[in-house]
């Protein structure tokens, strides 16, 4: 770990050391991203320079640090912040940490260009503020049964500056029926039996991961909500989990959606079903 006074190659490499000791999977890459963050120097310098002196201040908070990574606590956590499409989202155990893959719901949106948008389970808020942010002439309602969630998706997008067109609701569904042009969902669908990361099972929101015995049963609820809550949109775009696509692309189908895709993420697994009327 890195103590004050000490150059920040010695402290890259004995942060590498214990986070690999630790079971890290990329241990040098998240040694150099939170000596970057915390020391306020970008990450070429950090290479380049072997005799670069730590200050005392970021020398500790960076010890600080290595010792919460050990700990397999995420370091999007640790730092408070993580990056998706465009904006930069606050994050802290009340909310998952937003995915490169989520970000195919929002390609979506991109090819739909709604007016009106319904997230479902927005948590931190990633997914409706990208839109917002990427789609001005959009206008997004997103729900969260999570209090603590909510909390944190509010105040990123008041910080963002798109509170005015991003509007939060605490629940499942929104309260009462209505009409958008798009509904979005990352709902929990990981099946209960599964085994996770350290970094995901112990740190980040159960009721945000877990989908029941096979991942789909949170997917149904709320494909059922629909009818009953009288929401209604042209198109649907739902993230789901490998092996889920053939199964989840027949229950959109039965909630009133015929034409059903499945799209695949870069490693080839099915990640979003897509419905349309």
């Amino acid at each position: 770990m890195a103590a004050s006074g000490a150059s920040a190659a010695d402290a890259l490499s004995a942060a590498t050391d214990a986070f690999a000791a630790a079971g890290v999977d990329t241990p040098r890459l998240d040694a150099e991203v939170l000596l970057s963050e915390l020391a306020g120097i970008d990450r070429a310098t950090l290479v380049t320079d072997r005799e670069l002196a730590l200050e005392p201040a970021a020398a500790r908070a960076f010890s600080e640090a290595v010792r919460r990574r050990i700990r397999r606590e995420p370091v999007a956590y640790i730092l408070g912040n993580r990056g998706f499409r465009h904006i930069d989202l606050t994050v802290d155990r009340r909310v998952l940490i937003p995915r490169p893959e989520t970000e195919m719901l929002v390609e979506l949106a991109l090819e739909v260009d709604p007016g009106t948008v319904l997230e479902i389970g927005t948590g931190s808020g990633a997914i409706a503020l990208a839109v917002a942010d990427e789609l001005p002439g959009s206008r997004v309602t997103a729900t969260e049964v999570s209090d603590g969630a909510i909390e944190v998706a509010v105040a990123n997008a008041a910080r963002l500056g798109l509170g005015d067109r991003v509007g939060f609701e605490l629940g499942s569904l929104p309260d009462g029926p209505g009409e958008f042009d798009l509904i979005l969902a990352n709902l929990p669908y990981v099946p209960d039996s599964d085994g996770l990361p350290p970094e995901v099972g112990q740190w980040e929101p159960e009721g945000a991961l877990f989908g029941g015995p096979d991942g789909t049963d949170v997917i149904a609820e709320v494909l059922t909500g629909f009818g009953r809550a009288g929401i209604e949109a042209p198109v649907i775009g739902l993230e789901i989990g490998q092996g889920q696509g053939e199964k989840v692309a027949e229950m959109v189908r039965q909630a009133g959606w015929p034409e059903a895709e499945i799209r695949l993420d870069l490693a080839g697994i099915d990640r979003v079903v897509i419905g349309r009327r």
